[in-house]
């Protein structure tokens, strides 16, 4: 996978994984600098598809706008847990995550992202 740098890429679940809908890639915003990752989804009002900081093993929710999905990722991108996180709230830090996916609550459901579930980016 090599370094990541902050941008847009496109985010696959694996056939293999069982995810609901494997061929269909997702809009994707990757966070990977201190800055970026600070900022996160603060400000915003929602977010098409999904954002990814790296490295992280743990977020909050402080004044943020809306609800989020949480997925945390291991070193190879497979979920290990996903969480629904209301506003104003502090997330536990995961042991083996290294990334962790936001996106707006309920989203990871309708995809069928849940713990096991192998992801792939393209940048």
């Amino acid at each position: 996978m090599g370094r990541w740098h902050d941008g847009r890429g496109r985010l696959w679940l694996d056939a293999g994984s069982g995810g609901a809908n494997p061929g269909a890639p997702l809009p994707l915003e990757i966070a990977a600098s201190y800055r970026a990752r600070t900022r996160g989804l603060l400000g915003r009002d929602g977010i098409e598809g999904a954002l990814l900081l790296t490295p992280a093993s743990s977020v909050h929710t402080f004044r943020m706008r809306f609800a989020i999905d949480v997925a945390y990722l291991d070193h190879r991108l497979t979920v290990r847990a996903v969480h629904t996180m209301r506003p104003n709230r502090l997330g536990r830090p995961r042991l083996r995550s290294r990334h962790i996916l936001e996106a707006e609550a309920g989203a990871m459901a309708a995809w069928g992202l849940r713990p096991g579930t192998r992801l792939r980016i393209e940048t």
